[in-house]
């Protein structure tokens, strides 16, 4: 999970992914990678207090080597960077089998990643995907964006995360987006979150 700027989702991504590796039987770790804001690292603390189940492991690590280095023993590591580009951003992405750019619907938030997509693809960065996060209920607006980021070159994962106090609530609590207290909400959670998974598979299967 990266991004060209802060609170665009990507810790949000991160948990929720975590979770359902989890969930589907597979064994999962966040490697937290902001070791000033810790914001994975947070979380699970609330997590663990409220006796959350399944358990997610989150670790806190100072550079993207320590995290590799730990990969042999998951299935699935997933890496949480720092809120904005630059040489640790890199390593994230050439190391991880997929990369997952977060992003708003307004050209403040598309521009950027763009620009950060672009400059890793120019490092021989392959897989990337875009997020829908913190959309509107304005489907014309969602719609525009989707286009704005598939004309740039880039496919954008199914599945959107509107705007919604039930999410942040959720996280306040050690809570992922699946995981509020309304289905509709969870349940479109849940198709970005397996379109992630249905991506990782078609890597694999490649590879």
């Amino acid at each position: 999970m990266i991004s060209q700027k802060g609170g665009v989702g990507k810790s949000t991504l991160a948990r929720m992914m975590a979770r359902e590796f989890v969930a589907g039987g597979l064994t999962a770790k966040i490697a937290d990678l902001d070791t000033q804001q810790q914001t994975s690292t947070y979380w699970a603390g609330r997590r663990a207090e409220a006796g959350l189940k399944p358990e997610v492991q989150v670790q806190s690590f100072a550079s993207v080597a320590s995290a590799i280095a730990d990969t042999p023993r998951f299935d699935a590591m997933i890496l949480d960077g720092k809120p904005n580009a630059s040489t640790q951003t890199l390593e994230i992405a050439q190391a991880a089998d997929l990369c997952v750019i977060p992003t708003g619907p307004t050209v403040d938030d598309l521009h950027p990643g763009v620009v950060l997509a672009h400059g890793l693809r120019k490092k021989g960065v392959g897989a990337i995907v875009f997020a829908m996060v913190k959309t509107t209920a304005s489907e014309r607006e969602t719609e525009a964006a989707r286009a704005y980021l598939t004309q740039a070159g880039y496919e954008v994962l199914s599945g959107e995360i509107p705007v919604s106090t039930a999410y942040g609530q959720a996280g306040d609590v050690g809570r992922t987006i699946t995981e509020t207290s309304f289905r509709t909400l969870n349940a479109r959670a849940t198709m970005l979150a397996q379109s992630i998974i249905d991506r990782v598979a078609d890597i694999q299967e490649v590879a």
